[in-house]
């Protein structure tokens, strides 16, 4: 089967492009780094215990004033800005692919629905679509943040920030999954094989989801490894903005806001370096994706 797998016209095309094998690269340098952060990191910056505030504002190890055991510097707290970066790289990550799947369910299903139903429910749901597109994804996003925010003690603004984050970004960018599947839909529902199934007495639910389903998730999950970036994206304009993640559970967005507050002051590896982990990561995921639309692109081919 692996053999199989590294002779198909997809492994191919993967070898054959080596910005695509240098994206994949760091990806999974980065994906590793957050997932073993606990095990890789130098440091727990989440361990009160363990700071020490005379240890705040170190310079990286090779600057006059580093320290071998702070590589990257610290931030105003104390806390080793690579490890910081690894548990942040963690929580941009979780936050990102929860928001995408859940996105990407909603969006399947209302779209599925409104192409198969077709009528007053395909108009109803494709005048949400539009509605929705007519706004930014950063304002929806912030005007739900914002309405769970009121809504909600002040005490548990913190212990449920992941949570309304993937919501807020999920629901904010459902619209573009279900156009694509409606699109989809609308011309396979017309086939031979929907036909047949209809003929044999199959409920219209499971001509949905075993028939028409299986065959227009591949654009979408195209649109997933895409839609990973700019989720990330989303959730660190959020962050950075100070309705995202609190400084107690720093996601990459969180600590550029933190280190930007130092930036002109001199400590400039506070910022600079969490920005460049979210530049990489978020670019390495979008050279993937695009590698991806273009290899599952048969017109291209």
């Amino acid at each position: 089967m692996l053999a199989r797998a590294w002779d198909s016209d997809l492994a191919y095309s993967f070898r054959r492009s080596p910005v695509t094998v240098v994206a994949a690269l760091l990806t999974l340098t980065c994906v590793a780094g957050a997932l073993f952060a606990p095990w890789l990191a130098p440091h727990n910056p989440f361990d009160l215990a363990s700071l020490d505030l005379n240890d705040a504002f170190t310079p990286p190890f090779w600057s006059e004033g580093g320290k071998a055991g702070f590589p990257l510097g610290t931030d105003d707290q104390g806390r080793d800005v690579l490890s910081t970066i690894m548990y942040g790289a963690r929580i941009s990550l979780g936050v990102g692919i929860a928001s995408v799947l859940f996105a990407m369910v909603l969006g399947v299903a209302l779209g599925l629905i409104a192409g198969y139903v077709g009528g007053r429910v395909d108009a109803l749901i494709m005048r949400v679509a539009d509605v929705q597109l007519s706004f930014p994804a950063i304002l929806i996003a912030l005007l739900i943040d914002g309405v769970a925010r009121v809504a909600l003690p002040a005490d548990v603004h913190a212990h449920i920030a992941i949570p309304v984050l993937i919501m807020a970004i999920g629901v904010s960018g459902w619209v573009q999954y279900a156009r694509t599947v409606r699109g989809s839909t609308l011309v396979e529902r017309h086939k031979e094989y929907v036909q047949a199934a209809r003929v044999i007495g199959r409920a219209r639910a499971a001509i949905m989801v075993h028939h028409v389903l299986p065959n227009v998730l591949g654009p979408v999950l195209v649109l997933a490894t895409i839609h990973i970036a700019t989720a990330i994206i989303t959730e660190a304009t959020l962050s950075f903005l100070g309705v995202g993640m609190p400084p107690t559970q720093p996601s990459l967005g969180t600590l550029i806001r933190i280190g930007n507050d130092f930036l002109f002051s001199g400590e400039w590896w506070i910022t600079i370096f969490p920005g460049i982990a979210l530049v990489v990561l978020v670019l390495s995921i979008n050279l993937l994706g695009d590698w991806l639309r273009d290899a599952l692109n048969p017109k291209l081919r």
